[in-house]
């Protein structure tokens, strides 16, 4: 089967990078620094529409854990209308209770308000506090497949735990390495999992276009570049897809 390539996209720049480099598939999101959120509306809308590229949607309202309350759980359902409305392939969400066990429960529902949109359950597996428990609760919901760093703080140091589960989940589900995966460890990765498809940014740090600079001010974390973006590079793409490629034959 044909090693697929899913870059995480931020903005308008990223989603066109990652056409460029012949992405198969974009995860679209907003604030990257802080994991990954609900991107909006006309996000959504560009990238589905003139984009042209395969995308899901991440639904996450906040950041921090993957226990929401019953208002957080509201705004996710109407992301989800959102992101169906806007003829998003697929969502890229996940629940859990306080004691760190998939939220089946209301998970289901969520799956049941996206359909047909296909569902990836995303790196809250990574806080589950059973991988094997978690990877059958989220089979029974019927999710197409699940993204992980092997419950490490990135894929090449959860390596084992990440082949393990290719192993288990065999036809069942997709097994999806995510974090830390470049150019220089795809190959030994994929030796090592056997997984089919990687998620990854393929991004730069890039100087922003203001010449007129306040560097007094953040907008944001104290001591971040207010004048310079991350955004994914169109050439990190095209080299990881390579190489994908030459791992198909």
């Amino acid at each position: 089967m044909k090693i697929k390539i899913e870059i995480c996209t931020g903005s308008v720049e990223s989603v066109l990078a990652a056409k460029k480099g012949g992405a198969d598939r974009i995860e679209l999101c907003s604030a990257l620094v802080l994991g990954g959120l609900t991107p909006s509306q006309s996000l959504m809308e560009y990238a589905i529409t003139k984009a042209g590229i395969e995308t899901f949607v991440l639904i996450r309202p906040r950041n921090g854990d993957f226990h929401y309350t019953r208002a957080e759980y509201e705004i996710m359902k109407s992301d989800i209308f959102t992101a169906r409305a806007a003829g998003a392939a697929g969502i890229v969400t996940g629940m859990l209770n306080t004691d760190g066990t998939v939220d089946t429960c209301r998970m289901k529902d969520l799956i049941e308000l996206a359909r047909p949109m296909k569902i990836t359950f995303h790196r809250a597996f990574d806080l589950s506090n059973d991988p094997f428990k978690a990877l059958e609760d989220i089979i029974g919901l019927g999710c197409e497949r699940i993204l992980t760093s092997g419950q490490a703080q990135n894929a090449p140091a959860g390596s084992h735990l990440i082949a393990e589960l290719v192993e288990l989940a065999g036809s069942r589900i997709i097994i999806m390495p995510g974090s830390g995966i470049n150019a220089f460890n795809l190959k030994q990765l994929h030796q090592q999992t056997k997984a089919l498809e990687y998620h990854l940014s393929a991004s730069r740090l890039k100087p922003g276009r203001m010449h007129f600079r306040n560097n007094t001010v953040n907008m944001g974390f104290p001591g971040e570049d207010e004048y310079s973006i991350r955004e994914t590079d169109p050439d990190l793409v095209a080299e990881i897809c390579r190489i994908a490629g030459s791992l198909n034959d």
